[in-house]
């Protein structure tokens, strides 16, 4: 057996192709990953899911290019984040140039907000029929052209226009980094993976910072537009060089693995195919097919899948909303959002520019440093679920269970709750600025957790068609904070800061935090329930790709 480098994901040593033995068992989210003779390992464990004998399998690439392809994605939604959440500090400054009120100039992060998380319903069944690498492209080229127009638009409606088409543009940010770290890693590696991108996604929340000191750049606020649309350009070009289509057509693992394997097994590999197949060539007769060159790898079209109804896969999307790991996800992303982005975005710059502290406009994006803290303080923790589930997953005789990751969320499930009441009581009695910072350090310390696991989770509990899930998820997320902070502002004034942020929210995001340990003892309960359902039967029977996350 040869060990595959947890940290780079290639073989150590010499480069060779991966193999492995490794399947899934009758219930989604149970994987035997017992290793055989001959198989390329992770944490001594057989590699899942089993990769193609060809080296044009994304699985099969090169730790570099999976790391490079990550790095595009993380920067995306590092930008689209922070241009969508930046100009929460305007919202004043909006107010009064445009002649609005705070709640009308407020929308303008509120609908474009929204916008984030609709894209998906488009980009998602897009890149799933055209390819990966021509949505994301096409995506950045509608991100910087959204950002041009907020840079030099007069009036109010068309910053809201243009507003909407750059975080729609950027929305794919919502789904497709989570699809390329399932395309390009396997199961071991994910959890970690996944963390780098939602740790650079928070860190677009620190947006208002960056947006505030802007204000003393001479061109007022349009200066933060310019800049974000100077970094969309530049990453647009890094994007055309580095992200190689990953979609890929496996038509079975490799060669003497699947001669190897159980005729069951057999079936669920090719239950597993990718309809698109991106025309790499295909084991013939045992010989192994040339890698593509640098410049076929440029090539952004050509990727078509005939067989997939663009508008079938938007209305079955909607059917993952019964799918409770799914539902978690959404109320989870939701929830968190809507506090971390919008109700302490909005409501601190407001709070700290006002009488007793008095601060000036330009410092009003400082809540973002606490921000950054608690995401900050959370990152020795990214790789603690994979590593959690490998040792769980040995103590059960290389078994894995989806549920074996979930404990390391225990420790922070109170914590932000906590955080909520610090930050209302702060506002309600204008306690000293460090407790606002106190309270959303404790939130999003909670929420980095949250974020990366619940995901995590789900797509390892229900693997049928990851892209329609990734649009339930984002749909349902953004709809929630976007209802959560569409009338924050009134809330408050009507209700008092300690009743609606320390009280509803609070008790809100409570609920859905203890519903942790509803996973972690009925989980696979969940899920073997799920596999017997109409709905797992509708979802296998137009399944056009397996998740192995």
């Amino acid at each position: 057996m040869v060990d595959v480098d947890h940290e780079a994901g290639a073989p150590a040593g010499s480069r060779h192709l991966v193999h492995s033995h490794a399947k899934e068992l009758d219930i989604p989210g149970t994987v035997d990953l017992t290793p055989k003779e001959g198989d390329d390992t992770g944490y001594d464990q057989a590699l899942y899911p089993v990769p193609a004998e060809d080296p044009n399998d994304p699985l099969q690439w090169s730790s570099t290019r999976k790391t490079l392809i990550l790095v595009v994605c993380s920067i995306y939604s590092f930008l689209s984040n922070s241009a969508l959440l930046g100009p929460s500090v305007y919202i004043g400054i909006y107010a009064q140039e445009f002649g609005v009120s705070i709640t009308e100039a407020s929308n303008l992060i509120n609908y474009a907000n929204l916008a984030f998380g609709f894209g998906s319903l488009v980009f998602v069944p897009a890149y799933h029929k055209f390819g990966r690498r021509p949505v994301m492209l096409g995506s950045l080229v509608l991100y910087c052209a959204g950002l041009l127009a907020c840079a030099v638009v007069k009036g109010y409606p068309g910053l809201m226009a243009a507003r909407v088409v750059h975080a729609f543009g950027s929305s794919v940010c919502e789904a497709l980094p989570v699809q390329l770290v399932n395309d390009i890693f396997f199961l071991h590696e994910r959890g970690k993976r996944l963390g780098y991108y939602t740790l650079c996604l928070c860190f677009g929340a620190t947006g208002p910072l960056y947006a505030g000191y802007m204000l003393a750049g001479g061109y007022s606020w349009r200066l933060f537009f310019w800049v974000e649309f100077a970094f969309g350009v530049g990453l647009f070009i890094m994007a055309f060089f580095v992200v190689e289509e990953t979609l890929y057509k496996r038509k079975s693992g490799p060669a003497e693995s699947i001669r190897e394997s159980s005729d069951s097994q057999i079936g669920e590999d090719k239950a597993s195919e990718t309809v698109v197949e991106t025309k790499a060539a295909s084991t013939v007769d045992g010989a192994i097919p040339s890698r593509k060159t640098f410049l076929q790898t440029l090539k952004f079209w050509g990727t078509y899948d005939k067989d997939s109804d663009f508008f079938k896969m938007m209305a079955r999307s909607f059917t993952y909303f019964l799918v409770p790991h799914v539902l978690w996800v959404i109320t989870t992303y939701g929830i968190y959002i809507g506090l971390g982005a919008l109700t302490f975005n909005f409501i601190f710059p407001i709070k700290i520019t006002a009488p007793p502290y008095n601060w000036s406009q330009l410092n009003s994006g400082l809540i973002a440093v606490a921000s950054f803290l608690g995401y900050l303080f959370a990152i020795p923790f990214t790789s603690s679920s994979d590593r959690l589930a490998a040792r769980l997953t040995k103590k059960n005789n290389n078994i894995r269970e989806a549920e074996m990751r979930l404990g390391v969320m225990l420790p922070v499930m109170l914590l932000a709750p906590a955080g909520l009441i610090v930050f209302g009581f702060a506002a309600e009695r204008d306690l000293h600025w460090t407790a606002y910072f106190a309270g959303v350090i404790m939130c999003n310390f909670s929420a980095y957790f949250y974020f990366t696991f619940t995901l995590a989770y789900a797509i390892d509990s229900y693997t049928s068609n990851i892209s329609e899930m990734l649009i339930a998820m984002n749909l349902g997320k953004q709809a929630i904070s976007f209802g959560m902070g569409l009338d924050l502002l009134d809330w408050v004034m009507q209700h008092g800061y300690a009743v609606m942020i320390a009280g509803v929210f609070g008790a809100i995001l409570l609920a859905n935090n203890l519903a942790l340990g509803v996973f972690m003892v009925w989980g696979k309960n969940i899920r073997r329930f799920m596999a017997t359902t109409w709905l797992a039967k509708v979802h296998r029977a137009s399944v056009k790709e397996v998740a192995t996350h």
